[in-house]
């Protein structure tokens, strides 16, 4: 007790001698030139004022600090500190380099490609290939539905640098009569649910990265999945990594964002990895079809979220296919894929886990000035700063969503990219935060 208030005592009066010093200072300041030198010195006793005030922060600090201490147990001799936050998005300083767990380190992650009727699957696997550092440790299944046969030929002319299985069942699916034109999303969802109890009910395998016959991957792909493997396994309120940004267009990222990495509450799929445990959990409730809309409904989610990076670390090349180029042309085709490899298994994220990365981004959004939309728009805002602009209504998203040139849909209520309802994105150089409301109560799933 009395070391106690001996250091709340030390720092009141270290305070008070502060200020008293300060008040001297200023009352044994010369009186005020004439007229017309006034403005040079208010400008000077502007800037005197703010260093003064910045000696009071950091005084504060130190007396918040030392009285911290007072309630906080000692750690264990050669305890690990956690990671420092970053401080902003549009500049984020990455904690220091620390190695992740040994276990993610040597564990073994299929990457499941979905094929079905495209031969330029090669483009597809030559990328995976090109990149990936074990075959023993990233074994890559090709699991083929449409029996097509030029595709099936591409596929095993890679003879054993990969393996090839054949979705048995190349029927019709049974669907009502309104759905008769989306034969084709019931035959995906069933090729789905197939292939992946082949990877977790017959291979055995504990975790898988799924990836469509038309993605391209970056250079880091793999490093980036190994380094966030074991967030998933460690944080239950994770349960998928995905390596893509639905507003991944090189004028909405950081343009040195390569290292940058988010929580988001939108499924984004395109390239994802997700353990066996909630394939166990989704596989006897699995859709008939749209099981990617599905996924993002709220009974699904369980208002658990997904990593994403800032840059994307795929990139879709297929124009042509069920949804008959939705989104392509205007958007998918604008999608930039990452080029500067990050060695993320250096890196300690363990920032992103729940109970650390929450109080960090509320501060984040809310700690910055909001403005109208239309003052970021005509660049009426000064330059470098973070700024949020509000809505309050899906009309309003979505005006806004569209006037920044990001993608305005929403699934079950949750923008793309979304968490905690926020949209984040840059602008001219610029974050901002697309947010709701601070007392913001949660997705509406009739927002659609």
């Amino acid at each position: 007790m009395p070391r106690k208030v001996s250091v709340a005592a030390w720092g009141a009066a270290l305070f008070i001698s502060w200020n008293a010093i300060l008040l001297l200072y200023l009352m044994s300041r010369p009186k005020a030139p004439d007229a017309s030198d006034l403005t040079e010195h208010v400008i000077r006793l502007a800037e005197e004022a703010e260093a003064e005030l910045e000696k009071q922060k950091e005084l504060l600090q130190q007396i918040h600090h030392y009285s911290g201490l007072l309630h906080r147990r000692p750690a264990p001799p050669n305890a690990a500190r956690g990671p420092e936050l970053p401080q902003r998005l549009s500049n984020v300083s990455l904690p220091s380099p620390t190695p992740v767990a040994s276990d993610a380190q040597s564990a073994v992650i299929p990457v499941l490609v979905v094929a079905c009727d495209r031969p330029s699957v090669r483009k597809c696997l030559d990328s995976l290939l090109k990149y990936r550092p074990s075959a023993e440790q990233f074994p890559i299944i090709v699991s083929q539905d449409c029996g097509h046969a030029e595709t099936a030929r591409v596929i095993d002319s890679y003879g054993d640098a990969i393996t090839h299985i054949n979705q048995p069942d190349l029927s019709e699916v049974p669907a009502p009569p309104e759905h008769r034109k989306f034969q084709g999303y019931y035959k995906i969802s069933r090729h789905y649910k197939w292939a992946l109890n082949q990877i977790f009910k017959v291979m055995g395998y504990k975790s898988a990265i799924v990836v469509e016959d038309d993605l391209e991957v970056a250079p880091d792909f793999y490093e980036y999945f190994l380094s966030a493997y074991y967030l998933l396994r460690k944080d239950p309120t994770l349960w998928c990594i995905s390596a893509w940004n639905d507003n991944g267009k090189e004028a909405l990222v950081e343009a040195k964002g390569s290292a940058i990495l988010h929580r988001s509450d939108f499924f984004p799929g395109l390239g994802w990895l997700l353990l066996r445990e909630l394939w166990e959990e989704l596989e006897p409730k699995w859709p008939a079809a749209f099981w990617d809309d599905w996924v993002r409904r709220p009974e699904q989610r369980l208002e658990r979220a997904c990593l994403r990076p800032e840059l994307p670390r795929t990139r879709t090349f297929g124009r042509k296919g069920v949804s008959q180029g939705q989104f392509f042309d205007q958007h998918l085709r604008f999608i930039k894929l990452n080029q500067d490899p990050v060695a993320f298994t250096k890196i300690d994220l363990s920032y992103l886990l729940k109970e650390k990365y929450d109080p960090w981004f509320v501060e984040q959004v809310y700690g910055a000035p909001k403005v109208r939309a239309e003052e970021v728009l005509q660049g009426q805002v000064p330059g470098g700063r973070t700024v949020r602009v509000e809505y309050t209504t899906k009309d309003t998203f979505k005006a806004m969503a569209r006037a920044f040139g990001v993608m305005d849909d929403l699934k079950s209520g949750v923008a793309r990219v979304a968490y905690m309802g926020v949209v984040s994105f840059t602008h001219r150089g610029r974050r901002v935060f697309l947010a709701p409301p601070q007392n913001w109560g949660g997705y509406d799933p009739s927002w659609t």
